[in-house]
């Protein structure tokens, strides 16, 4: 029904815009708490960098709109409940402040959905098990890559002054801050490209092997650039401040390690969390320095969010599918 459709696409831009202020933290955080820019500066030029980010391809939107689960068993009701699901999920974590993903939330809806129509035939084994080891991995990758990193910079940097260092990663930082917000656009806006995708394909619109329309891509990168102008403020104070003490090379070795990270799973197609993978950058640099630099209360709270992400997702769809079926006779 193009009823439904309408539904759908109004569904996924709404979780766009919701992941834009949901996931802000991700690419001003770090830039915003070290001071090198002010909220409302940072705010909107992580907001024009994720739309730029957003026509960075589409391989991490086939991905998602066709690896997941089987082309037979999508239907409309199945993305809207999906959708819905992880809608939820990232409200309730964007309200008690906690950095939570909406990779995550949109898996398991799909998942929670899929399986609630058809069991365990609904999905794809195969990507599902892509997608979770590259959700699981990229942000230990990045814990990594910023632990070297910052290891790197200190021993690089060793005979400089505190206040010369101090103001050239200020101006660094404005470098990496911009490129993590471009590696954002490049792969969360492409997720919803895809659920776009796969309602259009389920509705006969679209074949699996016709590329993602122009109109989609514009929508989906507008709707993240709009919610990412919203800003999100709760969650920007729990990463930039609640995890560690960042100073401008903290912020710029987390930066810089987070957008390579998502970068390069961009271009292998690969829907990657950047909210886990920034976290994880994070306490990467916070660990380089000592173990207790790293504020692990806080960080117990984020991991238990990570954990639940997936399931609870899944469960909320599922039921929202249920309720919903009689909508696809």
């Amino acid at each position: 029904m193009l009823v439904t459709l309408v539904l759908v696409v109004v569904l996924a831009l709404v979780f766009d815009y919701i992941n834009g202020f949901h996931d802000t933290a991700n690419a001003i955080a770090t830039v915003v708490s070290t001071g090198v820019l002010p909220i409302r500066t940072a705010v909107l030029l992580a907001a024009l960098l994720n739309f730029l980010g957003a026509f960075a391809g589409e391989k991490v939107a086939a991905t998602l709109g066709k690896g997941l689960i089987e082309p037979g068993h999508v239907t409309q009701v199945v993305v809207m409940a999906a959708l819905i699901g992880a809608i939820v999920w990232n409200l309730f974590t964007w309200y008690f402040g906690i950095p939570s993903s909406s990779s995550h939330a949109l898996v398991g809806g799909l998942v929670g959905a899929g399986m609630a129509r058809a069991g365990t035939n609904a999905v794809q084994s195969a990507g599902l098990l892509k997608t979770v080891k590259a959700l699981v991995i990229s942000p230990l990758f990045g814990f990594t890559m910023a632990f070297l990193v910052m290891i790197a910079i200190l021993w690089l940097a060793r005979r400089a002054k505190p206040v010369q260092m101090n103001k050239r990663f200020r101006w660094l930082q404005m470098g990496s801050a911009c490129l993590m917000a471009f590696s954002h656009g490049s792969n969360d806006a492409q997720k919803t490209m895809g659920i776009i995708y796969m309602a259009l394909i389920a509705h006969g619109t679209l074949t699996a092997h016709d590329s993602v329309p122009l109109w989609v891509k514009v929508s989906c990168a507008l709707a993240m650039a709009l919610g990412t102008a919203a800003g999100g403020m709760r969650i920007i104070k729990t990463m930039g401040t609640k995890i560690i003490d960042l100073k401008p090379i903290h912020g710029f070795a987390a930066e810089t390690s987070a957008a390579a990270t998502i970068l390069v799973a961009s271009q292998m197609g690969v829907p990657v969390s950047t909210t886990h993978v920034i976290s994880g950058c994070i306490l990467g640099v916070g660990a380089s320095q000592r173990v207790s630099a790293v504020r692990w209360g806080v960080t117990t709270r984020i991991l238990w969010a990570w954990v639940l992400t997936i399931p609870v997702s899944a469960a909320v769809a599922g039921g929202v599918y249920l309720l919903a079926r009689g909508l696809e006779r």
